[in-house]
């Protein structure tokens, strides 16, 4: 299935390196149940305007303690893979701030978040969509799903990973046939009120550092302790979340 996917991206104009990228994350996120992130975004793809297959996301601050960078026109799975791979390759003394700027469309969070999670570091990565979410009093859209991913490295080589959008289906969802956009609302029911206050938390820090337009704002750190294996042993062999 994956070389099949990779040949439909390689069409749209994308090099043999990026094509697998994204096909890996599509075909990762089906296998893991999340449709909605699946192979539908590959049908998006194909009838989306204005992709540029050659565009490359640019690092315009590189500190010690923050980056910035710029899409540049990439899509935001591009950018998030370079920006990951990046921090694996040279992660910082202690803690980072990382910012992306017009970086859309992101995925599945907690794919990216895994590997730097696998390399030992904790990661927390929010990223923003369309206003899809409405008041739970009602109104217009004035949030995105917003979903943040956080994970933990284990000594035991299972990191945790957690990755919740705040709306109580995905707009991939909606795309791949398994949701109305009627049901794209602040999950909780009758709690929705805070489903809603924390995408417009998001929503408004990620814009507040990253600028405006959609953006990711991803926190990496070397861990001072191993927390997840304890929690295993309490969970009694209940799955948690981001197991395989």
């Amino acid at each position: 299935m994956l070389e099949k996917v990779v040949e439909r991206i390689r069409r749209l104009g994308f090099g043999e390196e990026d094509a697998r990228v994204l096909a890996g994350h599509f075909v990762a996120a089906e296998e893991r149940g999340q449709a909605g992130h699946g192979l539908a975004r590959v049908d998006w793809l194909e009838g989306l305007d204005g992709l540029q297959p050659g565009a490359r996301p640019e690092r315009v601050v590189a500190e010690e303690g923050f980056e910035r960078w710029e899409a540049r026109g990439a899509l935001g799975y591009l950018v998030l893979a370079e920006i990951v791979r990046t921090q694996v390759e040279s992660p910082p003394a202690r803690a980072r701030v990382v910012v992306a700027h017009e970086c859309f469309p992101t995925g599945a969070l907690g794919l990216w978040i895994r590997p730097l999670a696998e390399a030992g570091l904790c990661a927390w990565l929010t990223a923003t969509s369309p206003a899809r979410l409405a008041h739970p009093d009602g109104g217009p859209p004035l949030a995105g799903t917003n979903p943040l991913a956080i994970a933990v490295p284990a000594s035991d080589g299972r990191p945790l990973v957690a990755d919740v959008s705040m709306g109580a289906v995905t707009y991939g969802d909606v795309l791949a046939g398994r949701a109305t956009s009627e049901e794209l609302v602040p999950f909780g029911g009758p709690l929705a009120h805070k489903a809603f206050a924390l995408a417009v938390g998001l929503e408004m820090l990620v814009e507040a550092l990253a600028g405006p337009g959609h953006g990711a704002l991803l926190v990496v750190a070397h861990p001072k302790t191993d927390p997840v294996p304890a929690l295993r042993a309490a969970a009694a062999g209940r799955r948690l979340p981001g197991d395989r």
